[in-house]
């Protein structure tokens, strides 16, 4: 057993903490498509108000809330063909902040103020219903990374948020907890995903270059079931299907049900940004309603009575009811929740490493897009050792996570072929 560490370093995310330097050196998602309309929209991401806004040519901007001429809001100012024009004195500014117009003034001075003054502004990029945004130092702005599991033929990705009323890390944390699924989502109140979730297995624990994967590994009658969640750094997850699979017929290689990033608002405060996903190798297109993407986040629907949530918990009881920020130094953290201790140490050595001035990596830095990931099922039909399956289940375990770490370098169908003939080969040798 092992006594938590204070976290401080990690929950404070504004702008100028160590994390909030950190999480700013990649690409975040900070809304919905849909929730940007033909009028500014104020947010909040990492600590700072802005302003976010679509123009009459299509193009997103994100920009400092407050206009740099008298400090009126850009929330109240008018989106045009070009840019946002300031409601106050009409000044009009670009998507990249650079002012394009001040009218009322003499042309000179117009012009000396245009090439000495802008609106602060960040790169946005829109990506299949979410909006992203860099907010780090423009020289070292990365790769947009795009993940194999965008790109499955066939799957519906659908976005959506849930806003969770606590820090972002314990939202997180629960992406490399994958043994909490067979107790908070079965086993306390009622069924929340498939009914397998309930058998406790073998847990695996993998660190690689720029992730971490947390496996299960259950025994569900003569089939066994690899669960695998998976955090790419710094806040994207991923994990198997919640309602597809449950351990009783055979899958080989099931992918995510969920695409997600957990964004700190504030440190009292988060979002989980992210695709519900459905399709053939995902979860089933009858989830495809407005709930089942919340029922996919956490199990239960977010919006419901008090006396809902104690009856039947989801995450968000789970995590909001640590506090608004929990205090890691009073944890007794145990061996199931080796993933969080490894990727907790790892981002803490990340900020100091940043504060030091070593900029950090990018999983683009290490593989190409599309990006092979992890997160996902596999069910092989394979009978029970009567001497020791505890040792079996960890045996296939580490045989299915090796069988696709060997194809990490292979792309499209052909990884997806090589993956799926190595786990029938895989049962088949069992067999014999």
């Amino acid at each position: 057993m092992h006594r938590g560490e204070s976290d401080e370093l990690l929950v404070r995310t504004s702008k100028g903490s160590a994390c909030g330097e950190y999480l700013r050196r990649y690409w975040q998602p900070v809304a919905l498509t849909r929730e940007v309309e033909d009028v500014p929209r104020v947010i909040k991401v990492l600590g700072e108000e802005l302003v976010l806004f679509c123009d009459k040519a299509g193009r997103y901007g994100l920009v400092h809330k407050q206009c740099p001429h008298r400090r009126a809001s850009m929330e109240f100012g008018v989106c045009e063909e070009n840019g946002i024009r300031c409601c106050y004195h009409g000044w009009l500014f670009d998507i990249d902040g650079s002012i394009i117009e001040i009218p009322g003034q003499p042309q000179k001075i117009a012009d000396l103020v245009k090439q000495q003054t802008r609106l602060g502004a960040y790169p946005v990029r829109e990506y299949r219903g979410l909006i992203f945004a860099y907010l780090g130092p423009i020289e070292q702005m990365p790769e947009f990374p795009i993940y194999d599991t965008f790109e499955i033929e066939g799957q519906t990705l659908v976005p959506y948020r849930a806003d969770y009323r606590c820090n972002w890390l314990q939202v997180l944390d629960a992406i490399l907890d994958p043994i909490h699924t067979s107790f908070l989502h079965s086993r306390m109140s009622r069924a929340q995903f498939s009914e397998g979730m309930g058998e406790i297995g073998e847990l695996l624990f993998y660190e690689r270059d720029m992730s971490f994967l947390g496996a299960n590994v259950r025994r569900v009658n003569e089939h066994v079931w690899v669960r695998v969640n998976e955090l790419v750094l710094p806040n994207y997850t991923q994990a198997g299907a919640a309602f597809s699979a449950d351990g009783t017929r055979a899958i080989y290689y099931g992918r995510t049900a969920f695409s997600r990033w957990v964004v700190p608002i504030d440190d009292e405060t988060s979002t989980a940004f992210a695709w519900a996903i459905f399709g053939e190798r995902a979860d089933p297109a009858e989830y495809n309603t407005p709930e089942g993407p919340e029922l996919i986040e956490q199990g239960e629907l977010m919006d419901r009575s008090y006396d809902q949530r104690q009856r039947f918990p989801g995450d968000a009881e789970a995590v909001e009811g640590m506090g608004r920020i929990a205090d890691q130094k009073l944890e007794h953290l145990v061996p199931s929740d080796k993933g969080i201790i490894q990727y907790r140490k790892k981002l803490r050595k990340l900020c100091r490493d940043l504060e030091s001035g070593t900029a950090p990596a990018h999983v683009t830095d290490f593989l190409p897009n599309p990006v092979a990931t992890y997160g996902g099922d596999t069910v092989l039909k394979i009978e029970q050792d009567a001497i020791d399956d505890g040792r079996r289940l960890i045996e296939i375990g580490e045989k299915v996570m090796h069988a696709q770490f060997d194809a990490e370098s292979l792309s499209g169908s052909e990884r997806v072929e090589t993956v799926i003939d190595t786990l029938k080969s895989l049962e088949a040798g069992y067999r014999a």
